[in-house]
């Protein structure tokens, strides 16, 4: 039986090389000369580092340009966290690199396929929700109708047995 996997995986050694090209611009720009600017990776966690709000903007813009130019979504990031102040004037914001669906995308996932009244079923299995079906066009309009319709994280598909 047909079957494809919806995973969330961001290409990590592209996230690192994104970070590191992100640092060493900021360490020749001259609007960051002199300044307490940077960019950390650990483990999952981005750490933006700045002199200020407007300099905390200027890092997360270079970052996001540097992901982009090495094709990482930069849905990837969740920077819903809030910046915090580190003293004086000193600010940092944590940003988390998503990996794996959480169970509300999942869920969506599997609601939409399930009203779509298409011969495909959904099962979510930890992080990934795997797709089954009886014919490969099927499953490939499943596809489709994920992408168009799940928008807001950047899934990809994997794992497609015949």
């Amino acid at each position: 039986m047909p079957s494809f996997d919806t995973v969330l995986e961001p290409n990590l050694v592209e996230v690192r090389n994104a970070v590191d090209q992100s640092s060493k611009e900021i360490g020749t720009r001259f609007d960051f000369k002199g300044s307490s600017a940077r960019v950390e990776l650990k483990d999952k966690d981005i750490t933006l580092y700045a002199d200020s709000d407007f300099q905390l903007s200027q890092v997360m813009d270079i970052l996001t340009l540097k992901l982009t130019k090495r094709s990482v979504d930069a849905r990837f990031l969740d920077s819903s966290a809030k910046i915090e102040k580190i003293g004086g004037d000193k600010v940092k914001q944590v940003l988390k690199v998503k990996e794996g669906i959480d169970s509300e995308t999942a869920k969506k996932i599997q609601q939409l396929i399930k009203a779509s009244k298409m011969k495909v079923q959904a099962a979510i299995q930890g992080d990934a929700v795997r797709v089954t079906g009886a014919k490969r066009d099927d499953l490939q309009a499943a596809m489709a109708l994920i992408r168009k319709d799940v928008a807001d994280v950047p899934l990809s598909f994997n794992n497609f047995r015949d």
